[in-house]
């Protein structure tokens, strides 16, 4: 291990094409996206060949992220569906789907490189078995995106759930603020503080983005952020997505708040890109040169953040090795 390699991103996304194998599906209204044409167009993937372009994918960010100065590891993320209200998977709903198998398949095959954070809507009928199958299988964390995934992770309803991640020891990865990259339907299930049921059954919970709403105008959870961190102990947020220009705004604001710094946890929100833009005149010319001279995109959000004095953690400071 080179070193300096200390850190674990808890926020990469697995993506994939559905190969027939792999149990994962894009939508059609996905496929057209301006978003998603990007990303195929970006990293030359051709949806005519999943199989090539999955492993594409795979090796580019195998490469990337064995070429970090910084990063050792990464959280590989899956994608859960939409469930009706019998907890069924609702297919006409869903916009993107990453199967927990091929997440939990893919770290396997990498144990050196990637961790597998699985993805679990709590409406879906089997969310309780799913999470011992996926603890029991090795999965790190649990994570979900309430806006596109359309349950309100405030619902009684899923205390179970909760109580279940805290006796298996699984952290809750959530999105936080809104939802762009997919087709986000109810925007206020962003809100950090319907996060608190989880929390109080014992959770330990990572709130995505810093809690980012993600408007560039305001932050308005940044109150809400603080409250969390003096409140609840076990309450952790990641800074994946933060040199995005519409959420840079909380990424300044953290700078005024060092007690929070203990809270925050590496990420990067890969494959997308990390910008310089909040670096310009806020710090040292040497400093922005090895920025701008950096690609690696772990390495830059690394350069960029603690370039602006913002100090923050690894996932491995606060996980627990799973048993197998």
């Amino acid at each position: 291990m080179t070193v300096g390699k200390t850190l674990i991103d808890c926020h990469v996304h697995l993506a994939a094409l559905p190969d027939g194998d792999n149990g994962c599906y894009i939508s059609s209204t996905m496929l057209k996206s301006p978003l998603f044409r990007f990303l195929l167009w970006k990293h030359q993937l051709s949806p005519d060949k999943p199989r090539e372009a999955n492993q594409k994918y795979l090796d580019g960010l195998l490469t990337e992220l064995r070429a970090s100065r910084h990063v050792q590891q990464a959280v590989l993320l899956g994608m859960d569906g939409v469930y009706d209200r019998n907890g069924r998977l609702d297919q006409a709903h869903t916009d993107f789907l990453i199967s927990n198998d091929y997440v939990l398949k893919t770290a396997k095959a990498y144990p050196h490189e990637f961790l597998a954070g699985v993805s679990i809507n709590p409406q879906r009928r089997d969310a309780v078995e799913e999470v011992h199958r996926c603890a029991d299988a090795g999965a790190t964390l649990v994570k979900v995106l309430p806006n596109a995934q359309q349950f309100n992770p405030a619902d009684p309803r899923y205390k179970t759930f909760y109580r279940t991640l805290a006796e298996r020891k699984l952290p809750f990865l959530s999105h936080v603020g809104y939802e762009f990259s997919l087709i986000g339907k109810d925007q206020s299930v962003g809100d950090p503080d319907r996060l608190k049921p989880a929390l109080e059954e014992g959770v330990t919970v990572i709130a995505a983005h810093a809690c980012s709403y993600g408007l560039v105008l305001y932050e308005k959870f940044l109150p809400t952020l603080r409250d969390l961190v003096q409140c609840y102990p076990d309450f952790y947020t990641d800074i994946s997505a933060l040199t995005l220009p519409n959420r840079l705004r909380m990424l300044l604001h953290l700078r005024r708040y060092p007690e929070i710094h203990e809270r925050l946890l590496f990420g990067t929100d890969y494959p997308l890109s990390v910008f310089h833009i909040a670096a310009w005149g806020r710090v040292a010319f040497s400093t922005l040169r090895d920025i701008l001279q950096t690609k690696n995109r772990f390495d830059k959000q690394v350069s960029i953040c603690r370039g602006l004095g913002l100090s923050f953690r690894s996932l491995g400071d606060i996980m627990v090795q799973p048993k197998l």
